[in-house]
């Protein structure tokens, strides 16, 4: 029901947003050509619709039919609040005019179309960038690169680089040599350590089967480390049964011993350099609002110290807004992903920072400080929905953790 709810209101704004263009032009073909678009993404989005709950509904060729909805759609949304505004505007311009006695139909038909204009026009902006984001940017990828000081980092560690990537989501990758091109970059970083937060896949672990030789060539000197993200333990999909859906899993965890990563299940290992160690620690997903909590803090620091130098590898971030932040254990730098910066926003460094995911999530891409300890919230390496990327690209993370020098 609430499918067909949604489907009628499309159907409206799509005759309101019609308005616009019958304002422009009387020209009958591009009417048509008007009405067989909106049929046709109507179609696509019903088709789509009959594959929810299925891992067919997250494969690139219906992920297509959902980001073309999308390139048409929002800017039909952004037309009618321009003609909606434009109506109650010239409903009391109207009573005016009619008062003053002028000429109240030519001024109105001048007036309408203007306002068209300038709503296609603007409309045209995020139809552009939506377009762009799926045959450009969600290959977009970008190397960040910070530096972070602590007083109590071992002195071995000075200068030790760390590099993350988070949400893979393999099944929806439909370009190999821009896949490839990504795993040669996270390589070129040559990082002491690569840790991987979590979603390796969409829904089920088969989604891997093309792509783990070429993840198995992710290279550090100290290994390359992995957590599990929500997507991971296959709860968005329908299952014949609770075996199947175990056995999903389970071949997941070991298709990351393959690839000769170390996946962490709520543990923890220690990374020694030149006689001195840090921890690392790993928990299972752990989230808010909804998502699954199987992330256990206490089995994963069983046998480390409180005083140990701490990394904490956790999906989402909303564990360390409410849990880990305050832990006494002191938990340096947390690494977490999950959020995909929504793959919209704008990122303007030092000016701009903004994405409609910020009102769901206070930490949501990037660094944030806060009582001493540290978290970095990976934007994704891969995508998911929409199959696309504006103005959140997909990142590669390089950390480089510094001693803090004591000037007194």
């Amino acid at each position: 029901m609430r499918w067909a709810i949604f489907i009628v209101v499309y159907i409206l704004v799509d005759i309101y947003a019609f308005q616009a263009v019958k304002t422009l032009t009387k020209s009958p073909w591009l009417h048509g050509l008007y009405v067989f678009i909106s049929l046709a993404v109507l179609a696509g989005l019903i088709y789509e619709l009959s594959f929810l709950g299925s891992a067919k509904m997250m494969e690139p060729p219906k992920m297509y039919f959902f980001g073309i909805f999308l390139a048409v759609f929002v800017p039909k949304l952004i037309i009618i609040m321009f003609m909606f505004g434009e109506d109650i505007a010239r409903f009391f311009v109207g009573i005016f005019m009619k008062v003053a006695g002028s000429d109240e139909a030519q001024f109105m038909a001048s007036r309408r179309k203007f306002v068209s204009t300038i709503a296609l026009g603007i409309a045209a902006i995020p139809f552009a960038s939506l377009l762009y984001g799926m045959i450009q940017g969600k290959y977009n990828y970008k190397v960040l690169k910070y530096a972070l000081e602590f007083e109590d980092l071992p002195d071995a560690f000075d200068g030790f680089t760390l590099t993350q990537i988070s949400d893979i989501h393999s099944g929806s990758f439909d370009n190999r040599n821009k896949v490839e091109y990504a795993v040669d970059l996270i390589n070129k970083q040559q990082s002491d350590v690569i840790l991987f937060t979590g979603d390796l896949v969409n829904n089920i672990a088969e989604e891997m089967d093309d792509w783990k030789q070429l993840f198995s060539t992710l290279n550090a000197k100290l290994g390359v480390f992995s957590v599990l993200g929500n997507h991971d333990y296959g709860d968005y999909v329908g299952w014949k049964s609770k075996a199947d859906k175990a056995e999903n899993l389970q071949k997941l965890k070991f298709l990351q011993k393959e690839m000769g990563w170390d996946l962490l299940l709520n543990e923890n290992r220690y990374l020694e350099r030149n006689g001195q160690k840090i921890a690392l620690v790993g928990v299972e997903n752990w989230g808010e609002n909804g998502f699954k909590q199987a992330g256990d803090l206490d089995k994963a620091c069983d046998g480390i110290s409180d005083s140990d130098f701490k990394i904490l590898m956790s999906h989402d971030p909303s564990h360390w807004q409410s849990k880990i932040k305050r832990d006494p254990r002191h938990f340096h730098l947390t690494l977490s992903g999950h959020t995909h910066g929504m793959q919209f926003g704008i990122e303007i460094p030092g000016i701009i920072k903004w994405s409609p995911i910020k009102y769901r999530y206070k930490n949501w891409a990037g660094i944030y400080e806060e009582l001493g300890r540290y978290i970095n919230v990976n934007r994704g390496f891969g995508f998911l929905g929409y199959p696309g990327r504006v103005g959140i690209w997909p990142e590669i993370t390089v950390i480089q953790l510094k001693k803090r020098q004591n000037t007194v």
